[in-house]
């Protein structure tokens, strides 16, 4: 009996000692567990205060961002604002420029140059060429006098004549610049010589082109004159489609009202009114005045 004690005895103490320990562990475990939770507890209050700074520093950010955009972009209309101002004015300036260097450019440019004469305007006797040149002699068909030509249009002419004696031609000047005077004895001798008739082929004084010293009667060195045979050659067909390349025109075509056909007759108008004749199938004598003078300005460019 004394020996079945002393087994439970010891089975009890057994029994409270795991007992003692389970409460130990779970104590210890639950103590744990707050201290867990606390800290727990503390990480979540901290990371949320974290957030919420976070998110306040961003959103301050942003907000500091759409300001400085704002800014900018308000900025950048102001330039753009100023560009356009800048660039309008640029523009009147330039324009401004354009016209007094077109008007000073105008005022040291003949005005009659461009004038259409041939019986529909005058030209005052005492008008005499700005600046004439004497024409080089290899130009001149043999046995004629000296010839001048208006100086600003001599250089077209030589290299009208330089670019067909390069294509095998031999085109010769027969008659430029005539004066007041000249063209008055001219026509009075043909006049002589044809009556009435001499008005359908010379001009009288102060209607002749050859007065403006940008005109000439051109041939080649077999015709040797102004003669209708030279519209049968090579140098005529050759000046048919080239002159007005150099800026001359002829003046009195077939079926013209003013004077008869006269293939040797060749009037500067510039370059730039030539080609447009040319392109258009015109005479300079189709055009209206006002048309023409609007080529004035750049006859010499």
């Amino acid at each position: 009996m004394t020996e079945k004690i002393k087994n439970n005895t010891k089975l009890f103490a057994a029994f409270l000692i795991a007992v003692i320990a389970v409460m130990l562990v779970a104590g210890f475990l639950g103590y744990r567990s707050f201290i867990l939770q606390k800290d727990l507890s503390t990480l979540r209050q901290a990371y949320s205060e974290l957030d919420n700074n976070s998110l306040n520093t961003i959103v301050g950010l942003e907000s500091e961002l759409a300001t400085v955009q704002n800014s900018l972009a308000e900025m950048e209309n102001s330039y753009r604002e100023a560009k356009r101002q800048n660039d309008d004015f640029e523009e009147e300036y330039r324009q401004v420029i354009n016209t007094v260097y077109d008007l000073d450019k105008l005022s040291k440019t003949d005005e009659e140059l461009l004038q259409k004469y041939s019986k529909v305007y005058f030209l005052n006797e005492n008008y005499i060429p700005s600046r004439l040149q004497k024409i080089s002699d290899e130009y001149i068909l043999p046995g004629r006098s000296e010839q001048y030509f208006h100086v600003s249009a001599l250089p077209f002419l030589e290299d009208l004549l330089e670019e067909a004696q390069d294509d095998g031609l031999d085109l010769k000047v027969i008659s430029a610049y005539r004066s007041f005077d000249q063209q008055a004895d001219l026509k009075g001798s043909y006049t002589q010589t044809y009556g009435s008739g001499a008005n359908t082929f010379s001009a009288d004084q102060g209607y002749s082109e050859h007065q403006l010293g940008t005109t000439l009667d051109i041939s080649d060195a077999k015709t040797a004159g102004p003669y209708l045979s030279f519209a049968e050659t090579d140098e005529y067909q050759w000046l048919s489609h080239n002159a007005y390349r150099y800026g001359f025109v002829l003046s009195y075509p077939k079926n013209n009202t003013f004077y008869v056909y006269e293939p040797w007759h060749w009037r500067f108008v510039g370059t730039e009114l030539a080609e447009y004749l040319n392109d258009n199938d015109l005479h300079f004598y189709d055009l209206d005045q006002r048309t023409i003078d609007q080529y004035l300005i750049n006859i010499f460019d």
